[in-house]
This record gives C-alpha cells, sequence and structure tokens, in this order.
C-alpha cells in the first residue's frame, strides 16, 4: 500500500514537473494557448526529425555518389590498361614477326658481300633489290640497324665475340669487325650487334 502511494506521488510530481515545463514553454501571457503550444512543440520536433533525415540522405547520397565516381575512375583505368594491354600483344606479335625475318636480312647481307667479288651484275642488282625492298619495308614498322664498326663498344647494344690486338691507342675499345649486324625495333634492341673489339 505504502508502495502504490510512492508510486503516485512520483507520477504526480512528474506531471507537475511536466506542466510548469510547458508553462515556461508556453507562458499564457504571450497569447498562445497550451494546444497550441503542444502544437508547436510537435511541428518544431517533426522539424528537427525531417532535418535529421534530411542530413542522413544527403551524407548517403554523398556515399553513393563517392562510391560511383571512384568506380567509373576503376573502369576508366581498367579499359586503359586492357588497351595498353592490347597494344603490347599486338607489338609484341609484330617483334617476333620481324625477328623472325632478321636471319633473311643477314643471308641478303652475305649474297651481297659474295656477289661483291662476282661478275654478274644481274645477280648483285637483284640482291641489292630484294634487300633494300625487304629493309626498307621493316623500316616503316620501326626496325633500324644498330651502328658497330668503328663505334665505341657498348654493352647495351654490341656484344663481344672476340677481341682483336691493335697497335693504335685510339683504336683501342673500338668495334673493330661486325660478326652479326644487331637492330633495334622503335628504339628497343631486338638482337645485339656481335661484334670484335679491339684492344
Amino acid at each position: 500500500m505504502e508502495q502504490n502511494e510512492e508510486v503516485l506521488k512520483d507520477q504526480a510530481a512528474q506531471e507537475v514537473e511536466e506542466t510548469q515545463a510547458e508553462e515556461q514553454a508556453c507562458p499564457e501571457n504571450e497569447g498562445q494557448g497550451r494546444k497550441e503550444c503542444r502544437k508547436d512543440k510537435k511541428f518544431k520536433e517533426t522539424i528537427e526529425a525531417l532535418t535529421k533525415e534530411n542530413e542522413t540522405l544527403k551524407a548517403g547520397i554523398a556515399k553513393e555518389k563517392d562510391d560511383y565516381v571512384r568506380l567509373m575512375a576503376d573502369f576508366e583505368n581498367f579499359r586503359r590498361h586492357s588497351a595498353e594491354a592490347k597494344l603490347e600483344l599486338v607489338s609484341t606479335a609484330a617483334a617476333d614477326t620481324i625477328k623472325g625475318l632478321l636471319p633473311v636480312l643477314d643471308d641478303c647481307e652475305r649474297a651481297m658481300k659474295m656477289l661483291a667479288e662476282s661478275s654478274d651484275e644481274v645477280a648483285k642488282e637483284g640482291t641489292e633489290m630484294i634487300y633494300n625492298k625487304l629493309m626498307g619495308y621493316l623500316k616503316t614498322k620501326g626496325l633500324e640497324m644498330i651502328p658497330a664498326l668503328g663505334e665505341k663498344f657498348d654493352t647495351d647494344l654490341h656484344e663481344a665475340v672476340a677481341q682483336f690486338p691493335v697497335q693504335e691507342e685510339e683504336k683501342k675499345g673500338l668495334v673493330f669487325d661486325v660478326v652479326q649486324t644487331g637492330y633495334k625495333l622503335s628504339g628497343k634492341v631486338i638482337r645485339y650487334a656481335k661484334v670484335v673489339v679491339a684492344i
């Protein structure tokens, strides 16, 4: 019984506090009734709730937009990398094809050297014409000879297969003879020049 009385007292005290709070928030001397004040309070609470919801939605939209922009950037990077990989594949295939034709160029060079001492002018012209046409076509694809004879020996371009002693000091360290011509394709070495170096 005493407990019920205490609970009732607590409830009554709480109601008194709420009423006082309402009276402070909505004093009657300002010309507002309590019902209108309650409506105002509810309206303000609704506005606050809607404002919070609006901010939450804005944050969600900003996150979604950020995710979308990142996804588009990732896709653009993927597309660019795919295009680069395709180009690399095509250039690798072209390099392999051109590497396969290098022995034909070597044979043409050997034939021209042998025919240089021959009296057969037709064979000389024919071999030279084939060599020039093939070399001209390969040059359009980016092939270029690596200069070697008389050049300073360079490990980035030349491969020494032998050494040859020379008396002249200024010739030491230079390429004395070329055993096999070296080539670059689009600035990249595809075959080193095999050379004899003067020492």
